[in-house]
């Protein structure tokens, strides 16, 4: 899982998507570009954030919801996070919550459970070098048999040390 890259394509990204089944980009994408680099490497699912402009947010919804190996996707770029909701999601998250509820947006890495909704909230930081996170992150998992497992932090460098290419 991959979040605001805003344009940018970290060279390390291949190293770390090599043999996925799917990548899945949380908006803030930058161009198509990017997609189009990730499609090389394996199937993508993406959701546009709010720098999309009108050919990323043509080709990607706002909200992506599935399923993934018997687990509840619902994927979106400003989401919020557990007690702290934003206000376009909130109710749909009490009336129909996922297992997994995917944004973006912050730039801040987070996994953590929604004891309360029953549902774990992942958030893969940002990959691109605009913004003020530290690091540039992905995150790495499996869902299988309804069950997500083998989640893994993956660092690129710092964002500062970055070349934009």
């Amino acid at each position: 899982m991959i979040s605001d890259t805003h344009g940018y394509f970290d060279s390390l990204i291949p190293k770390y998507f090599e043999g996925m089944d799917e990548i899945w980009h949380a908006g803030d994408i930058g161009s198509l570009e990017i997609m189009d680099r990730l499609a090389e490497i394996a199937p993508v699912r993406a959701v546009y954030g709010n720098i999309d402009n009108h050919l990323v947010r043509s080709e990607y919804p706002e909200d992506n919801r599935f399923d993934c190996e018997g687990v509840d996707v619902w994927m979106t770029h400003i989401g919020g996070y557990p007690g702290r909701y934003s206000k376009r999601v909130r109710e749909e998250l009490r009336n129909n919550p996922p297992d997994l509820f995917i944004t973006g947006h912050s730039h801040i890495l987070k996994v953590m459970p929604d004891k309360k909704l029953g549902l774990i909230h992942m958030n893969p930081g940002a990959a691109g070098v605009h913004g003020f996170h530290k690091m540039k992150t992905l995150l790495r998992f499996v869902c299988d048999a309804g069950k997500i497992d083998q989640v893994e932090v993956i660092e690129l460098g710092l964002r500062a040390k970055s070349k934009i290419s």
